[in-house]
């Protein structure tokens, strides 16, 4: 029996796919017609009872954290959907964008009537320009339809939906730093309390949610909570898109439910490629704990993963078969995260610095015997103790590593260099350019 579900997917392959026209041919925008005719509340409950959990990796009910929002006070209330996709490895909100962007947009409608919004906003990352234009074409098809604007199919519900671009800055995934961006501000987290559902966007009352939670609502709507808990595992429930890259021979988007695991996933794919060895594959993206081909059978839903000792964070499965060198890769992972901290507080600022400069001292075979332990004792230093879960996550690929792969570390710190060919790890053939030097200081 093929465990695929095609739901989010279903119309990818559609004429057009991404047309008013290619959507409502299948269905699209019913959801909101039944929202419509039953009270708020009630969609809010049936979000809750369907089990949804956020897409965006944290994994947090998605009926909950609308349920977090005060009282109504006359005031704006705002819905923004967090289309800032740009961790490595993490794939899976820029092609459903692209592919059934009136899905989005339908979700986004459900979901501000559900929680009292009149005007939302979606939040995309500026590089993907060909996502942003699609978006914004959708949006002007659905006005001159009536699913936008005012008095929304005779309802008397307004809604009014913003694309807005950021300037490439990963941090604006994390929320209160993307509402900054939003705001027109440098993007940097908020010290939280408070958090969003009270003092979010204007200091409003707010909530933000993932692409693909958003787009799961219509089809929640329209076939009721029990349809979706009928998929999945009891407490990580329904379905979501996995997304298969790197050492595979079929890489893309396998949508399945929750608690599939990554031997069956692998087995659609056609395994890994050429018939190489598994080496280490991450479960939710570069932010989460490694596993390796002892986990190939590990279901992967929250609790599963967790309790394996990583996250299922975006379901980003990047496969890395044994001609991978691992040192190189979370070097690799590193020099990003580095890159990408916004500098606001000194652990993630100074701690990813000196992670990248001591990963490429090793991989270039400077490194030293004591190395190890202070990459080690580095992370200790970042974890738990930065401001947003940047630092955290650039951890994990750290120490997880050195706790799967020590001998690997040790032969580059021992045979003064990688033992690796990178050019055989590599997709296609290419000449390898000589690694920049790393700094020494710091040295022991």
């Amino acid at each position: 029996m093929d465990p695929l579900t095609p739901i989010l997917s279903e119309t990818w392959d559609a004429d057009r796919s991404w047309t008013l026209d290619a959507y409502v041919a299948q269905g699209g925008w019913q959801g909101l017609a039944k929202a419509l005719a039953q009270p708020p509340a009630d969609v809010v409950q049936v979000v809750k009872d369907s089990g949804l959990r956020g897409r965006g990796g944290a994994g947090f009910p998605t009926g909950m954290k609308w349920g977090f929002l005060p009282a109504p006070d006359g005031g704006p209330r705002y819905l923004v959907v967090n289309a800032d996709e740009s961790e490595p490895g993490t794939c899976k909100d820029i092609p459903l964008m692209l592919a059934s962007p009136q899905l989005l947009i339908e979700g986004v409608a459900i979901t501000s009537y559900a929680i009292g919004c009149d005007h939302a906003f979606i939040y995309v990352r500026g590089e993907v320009l060909h996502v942003y234009r699609r978006l914004l074409r959708a949006v002007e098809e659905a006005y001159a339809a009536g699913y936008l604007g005012k008095n929304i199919q005779g309802s008397g519900f307004d809604l009014d939906v913003t694309v807005h671009a950021g300037a490439g800055a990963y941090i604006c995934g994390e929320e209160t730093a993307l509402l900054d961006s939003l705001e027109g501000l440098r993007g940097q987290p908020r010290l939280k309390p408070p958090f969003p559902a009270v003092a979010g966007l204007y200091a409003r009352p707010t909530v933000v949610n993932n692409v693909e939670s958003v787009a799961s609502v219509p089809a929640i709507v329209n076939h009721g909570s029990d349809w979706f808990t009928s998929m999945g595992t009891e407490r990580s429930a329904g379905h979501g898109l996995f997304s298969l890259s790197g050492h595979v021979v079929r890489p893309g988007q396998y949508e399945a439910p929750l608690g599939i695991t990554l031997r069956e996933l692998l087995d659609m794919a056609g395994g890994v490629r050429g018939g190489n060895r598994l080496k280490f594959w991450t479960p939710g993206g570069s932010s989460t704990p490694l596993f390796t081909d002892a986990h190939l059978d590990t279901p992967l839903d929250y609790e599963s993963v967790a309790a394996a000792g990583s996250m299922l964070g975006t379901r980003a499965l990047q496969i890395f078969d044994e001609t991978t060198c691992v040192v190189r890769a979370v070097s690799r992972w590193m020099d990003f995260y580095a890159h990408e901290s916004c500098g606001k507080c000194t652990p993630c600022r100074e701690g990813t610095y000196w992670l990248k400069q001591i990963l490429r001292r090793i991989e270039t075979g400077a490194g030293t015997e004591g190395d190890l332990d202070v990459l080690l004792d580095t992370c200790d230093n970042i974890l738990g103790r930065a401001f947003c879960a940047l630092g955290d996550g650039a951890t994990s690929p750290v120490t997880s590593s050195i706790a799967l792969f020590r001998d690997e570390f040790e032969a580059h710190i021992t045979g003064r260099g990688c033992p690796f060919d990178p050019s055989a790890a590599a997709l296609f053939d290419y000449t390898p350019r000589r690694a920049p030097q790393a700094l020494t200081a710091g040295a022991h």
